[in-house]
């Protein structure tokens, strides 16, 4: 599916392989299925289409929201901007971002009002991006992991839930207020006096 697509969107049901049991995804098999948006630039451009494959093969259903073809000097902000718009548009829906490092790429996404995106580079930021910040968006950089790392944190993201806790629904609050009104949280020194 592209990201284009304007047609009414249907979640596909779960589509469980032995073969994904087997490789060891079975994190992923146990995941509820999802909705996940893809962009990326040229240095993504194979791992996202790696990824579209894997997501379909373990029942989620990907959106590609570009680039639609290779281009080797392309520009990633409009891919990944779109990307984090229906993310955020798609509630429960995640996002998946993809360039070089990721790093401007999660800078992009984060534009986004109502995007958390997150970088990952090992499996304590892809689940902790989840788990303590209820991070729906991961920006992954491809020429920084083999396409079995970048899976592994994929599938490690797409798998854990946000904790609830109560200091990190907290401190998303304070976030999420300054997003919607451009005023800052006063530092705790500050709310005590």
């Amino acid at each position: 599916m592209r990201c284009s697509d304007l047609r009414t969107i249907r979640l596909v049901g779960a589509k469980r392989t032995l073969g994904a049991w087997v490789s060891g995804a079975w994190r992923a098999w146990q995941t509820p299925p999802m909705r996940v948006y893809l962009g990326s630039d040229h240095a993504g451009f194979e791992l996202k289409s790696h990824l579209i494959g894997w997501l379909t093969d373990n029942g989620h259903e990907p959106v590609d929201c570009g680039p639609p073809t290779y281009v080797a000097d392309d520009d990633y902000p409009p891919y990944i901007i779109a990307a984090a718009i229906r993310t955020a548009a798609d509630r429960g829906s995640l996002g998946i971002v993809i360039g070089g490092s990721g790093n401007g790429e999660a800078i992009a996404a984060n534009k986004v009002k109502g995007i958390r995106a997150a970088l990952a580079w090992n499996d304590d930021t892809a689940t902790l991006a989840r788990q303590h910040n209820d991070a729906n968006v991961v920006s992954i950089g491809a020429r920084q992991h083999t396409i079995g790392e970048a899976t592994r944190l994929v599938e490690l993201f797409l798998a854990t839930d946000f904790s609830g806790e109560e200091r990190h629904v907290r401190r998303l609050a304070m976030v999420t207020r300054y997003e919607e009104t451009d005023v800052p949280p006063p530092p705790p020194d500050a709310a005590a006096s």
